[in-house]
C-alpha cells in the first residue's frame, strides 16, 4: 500500500469535517474488510490522502429494539447482528443474512453499515494494479464494460446500468430491502429503496462523498408478519452469492396482506420482485403460487450466455424463499 494519513475520529463532527477537508482524497474505515483490499490493489483512479477510523466515535455500535422497531448503529459487526436474539425472534431473516455474510472471521470484522456499502466484486473492476496494471473498465474512465465479451459468469441476469453488468455483492441489502428498512446518514435518512445506485460513478449507493451511515432502522413487523433469507454460492460458510433472495410476508385471515420480496447479485442494485409481490396479495401462500412468483421474478431478464443458468436459480430461490416464510 502507500503511504495515506490515517485519523481516529472522536466524533461523526470531527469525521465529516475531516472528509470535507481532503473532499475526494479521503475514505472511512469501520471494519475493514473491503477497504484494504481496496487500498492493497489500488482499486480506485485517485489513491486517498485519508483514511478516517470511525471506530473511535463511541455510541454507533448498539443494537436497540424499541417501540418503532430495530435500530442498528452503523458499527454492529455482523457477528452481533446475526447472534442477536431480538433479531433473531423478530427478524429472522436478517439474522440469516448475517449469518450468512462471508466467514467467521470477517463477520467479526465487518459492519453492518460496511456490509450495504462495500464496492462491487467485478474481476475487472477488481483487478489487481500490482499484477499487470489495472484494467480501465467502464467504472474507471474506459468506453465499456469488459465483462460482457469477456467472463460475466456471475454478472448481471438483467441488463446493465451505465453500460457496467457488475452486480451489488451485499447479502444483508436484500434482507433490508425486503424488511423496509431506512438508512440514516449524517444528512438524511433515506429508504432502502432509493439507497442503492449503481448510477453514481463507481460507488454502489447515493450516498455524498462527505456523507457517513450512523444508523439503519427496520420497523416493527405487523401480527401475522415473518422474514426469510436464502442463498446460493459454491462454498456455503464464506463465498459471495451467486443469488440470494429475502422475503417478508404478512399474513391475515390466511391470506397474504403485504409481501416484499428482493433479489441479489442478478443486477447492479438489490432488485424489488413488484411483479411477483402483486401476484401474491389477497392469496394463501402455496408452492404452486411461490413457483408462479418464481417465474415472475425473472420475467424480464436477459441473460448473458455465461450466466444464463442464474435465471433458473433466481426462479427457484425466490419461491423457495416464499416458501421458507410459511415454515
Amino acid at each position: 500500500m502507500r503511504r495515506f494519513n490515517h485519523f481516529d475520529a472522536s466524533s461523526i463532527e470531527e469525521a465529516v469535517s475531516l472528509l470535507q477537508e481532503y473532499k475526494d482524497s479521503s475514505y472511512v474505515i469501520a471494519g475493514g474488510s473491503d477497504l484494504m483490499g481496496c487500498l492493497k490493489d489500488n482499486l480506485w483512479m485517485e489513491y486517498p490522502k485519508a483514511v478516517i477510523n470511525l471506530k473511535t466515535i463511541p455510541g454507533l455500535n448498539d443494537i436497540q429494539v424499541e417501540e418503532d422497531g430495530l435500530h442498528i448503529g452503523a458499527l454492529v459487526t455482523l457477528t452481533e447482528l446475526s447472534e442477536s436474539a431480538p433479531v433473531k425472534e423478530t427478524w429472522p431473516g436478517l439474522a440469516e443474512a448475517a449469518r450468512r455474510t462471508a466467514s467467521p472471521l470477517l463477520r467479526n470484522m465487518g459492519t453492518v453499515a460496511g456490509n450495504i456499502c462495500q464496492e462491487n466484486r467485478c474481476w475487472y473492476y477488481r483487478y489487481p494494479d500490482k499484477i499487470g496494471g489495472r484494467i480501465d473498465c467502464v467504472r474507471k474512465g474506459g468506453k465499456r464494460c469488459l465483462a460482457v465479451p469477456g467472463d460475466h459468469r456471475f454478472h448481471s441476469i438483467f441488463g446493465a446500468v451505465k453500460k457496467c453488468i457488475a452486480v451489488n455483492p451485499s447479502d444483508t441489502a436484500p434482507a433490508f430491502v425486503a424488511l423496509d428498512a431506512t438508512v440514516k446518514t449524517t444528512k438524511r435518512e433515506i429508504p432502502i429503496d432509493e439507497f442503492f445506485s449503481a448510477e453514481n460513478g463507481a460507488g454502489s449507493t447515493v450516498l455524498e462523498r462527505d456523507e457517513i451511515v450512523t444508523e439503519i432502522f427496520v420497523p416493527r413487523p405487523q401480527a401475522g408478519s415473518t422474514s426469510a433469507f436464502m442463498k446460493i454460492a459454491y462454498r456455503k460458510s464464506i463465498d459471495f452469492a451467486i443469488v440470494n433472495c429475502a422475503a417478508s410476508i404478512t399474513v391475515t385471515d390466511g391470506k397474504i396482506s403485504a409481501v416484499r420480496i428482493c433479489l441479489n447479485g442478478v443486477h447492479n442494485n438489490p432488485r424489488r420482485c413488484e411483479t411477483s409481490e402483486e401476484a401474491l396479495i389477497g392469496n394463501p401462500l402455496s408452492e404452486e403460487l411461490a413457483a408462479q412468483a418464481g417465474e415472475l421474478a425473472v420475467a424480464e431478464a436477459k441473460p448473458l450466455f455465461q450466466n444464463i443458468h442464474k435465471v433458473q436459480m433466481a426462479k427457484t430461490i425466490v419461491a423457495d424463499t416464499l416458501m421458507e416464510c410459511a415454515k
